[in-house]
């Protein structure tokens, strides 16, 4: 899951200062927690709590993988936006595997910019690498557009049941 370089831009991507790369441990610093709670609600992790639970993460190896966005020219190198995938393995399809795209979030002062997109788009590609058949993803119906942007279609309906 960690990764010491940033990943490579995907193709058609602006040429900016903004790298995509895999979540490091020091991330805890760069703000990534207070990103996610843009998201859903994320009472802040010790650095502690940080670390166990990137080593469980981490211990998924290629079966978990989550980007950020941020620009190292910063001087305080904040985490811009982030989002997940999961790679669930399956039965069905001979074996197959499905992508599941999670916690996407760009920080509200720099929304607008592309930065989920190339998230998405990077993390489509990373499911594809990977064999995936499928990528899928849970949204609210006011994203429909923006997913629909990523080249997502809306295939059924979503339920939930939350403890």
């Amino acid at each position: 899951m960690a990764s010491t370089s940033p990943e490579s831009a995907a193709a058609g991507e602006t040429n900016d200062s903004i790298h995509i790369r895999r979540l490091e441990l020091s991330d805890h610093e760069r703000g990534f927690v207070a990103l996610l709670s843009q998201l859903s609600a994320c009472p802040d992790l010790t650095a502690s709590e940080f670390a166990t639970r990137f080593a469980e993460l981490a211990a998924q190896g290629d079966d978990h993988a989550i980007l950020v966005a941020e620009d190292p020219s910063a001087s305080d190198r904040r985490i811009l936006a982030t989002g997940c995938l999961f790679v669930e393995r399956k039965f069905l399809r001979g074996g197959g595997k499905v992508g599941h795209v999670e916690d996407v979030v760009v920080d509200a002062a720099a929304r607008g910019s592309g930065l989920g997109l190339r998230i998405v788009r990077r993390l489509v590609e990373i499911a594809r690498e990977a064999g995936c058949y499928k990528v899928i993803l849970d949204c609210t119906p006011e994203l429909r557009a923006y997913y629909a942007k990523c080249g997502f279609v809306e295939k059924g309906v979503q339920m939930a049941v939350y403890f």
